[in-house]
């Protein structure tokens, strides 16, 4: 195998594994994969090292290694683009594909997401939906929903300004509860402890949980405890969204939360 041909395929080997990793797959996937792909495309041995931010790939063909380092961008969740990562290496393995071919599919990986207005639309549908598997009334629903609804659109807008996630989650925590922490004021609530709850459970770093937990329990220590540890940090972060409108408001966190 000639040397520009093995950089071709620790190329693509690195583009799939960011692909995959920067779109919510969990780690023994990305390894998983990437692997796969090296093997088929005619590497010998393919290894996969994984951190928080960065991948380190080797991929040794004939006794000869070539070692390629690649910085992770921004993680978000979408499972269209992992999926369609998986269907490429299973093609590739099968025999259909080749470098080239590979490199074209995954050129045209679908990069498209929900519309903005239907994911805050959902987003909002379902807290609402939550806060009345809770036992809130109709009108705390309602608020909930509204409240949802506002916080939202800041963090769509904020996403896409490229802002800092910590602060994205501050100001929808913020703007959420600031709304709900209103109405609540105004008396207009008889479940208010659910209704603000309810507020801000899109903020929940659910995926993130799961894969670090996942991560962990199959060996991929410093992924598992790198995922917990943002998890973390997101909802502190919302926490302190929370409790700044609170404040704002004059409300008692104790007596409004608990």
């Amino acid at each position: 195998m000639q040397e520009e041909q093995q950089r071709e395929i620790t190329r693509l080997c690195a583009r799939t594994a960011l692909l995959l990793l920067s779109n919510g797959a969990e780690s023994a996937l990305v390894v998983g994969m990437t692997t796969r792909l090296g093997l088929a495309l005619g590497a010998q041995q393919v290894e996969c090292t994984l951190t928080v931010n960065a991948i380190v790939l080797t991929v040794i063909v004939d006794g000869y290694c070539l070692t390629t380092a690649r910085r992770l961008g921004s993680m978000g969740i979408n499972m269209t683009i992992v999926t369609a990562v998986q269907r490429t290496v299973l093609s590739a393995e099968a025999g259909r594909l080749d470098c080239q071919q590979v490199h074209k599919l995954l050129d045209k990986v679908p990069q498209s997401r929900y519309p903005a207005y239907l994911t805050v639309s959902m987003v909002a549908l379902s807290c609402a939906c939550f806060a009345r598997l809770s036992g809130a009334d109709i009108l705390s629903c309602t608020i909930t929903f509204l409240a949802a609804f506002f916080g939202m659109i800041v963090r769509v807008k904020l996403e896409k300004k490229h802002l800092n996630a910590l602060m994205t989650f501050s100001a929808t925590a913020f703007v959420a509860t600031l709304l709900a922490g209103f109405f609540q004021r105004l008396g207009w609530s008889h479940t208010p402890q659910t209704m603000m709850a309810a507020a801000v459970l899109m903020l929940v770093p659910g995926f993130p949980l799961i894969n670090s937990l996942s991560d962990g329990l199959k060996g991929y220590m410093n992924m598992g405890v790198g995922r917990w540890m943002w998890a973390t940090v997101l909802t502190l972060a919302a926490c302190l969204g929370i409790i700044f409108a609170l404040l704002v408001l004059g409300l008692d966190a104790k007596e409004v939360l608990l």
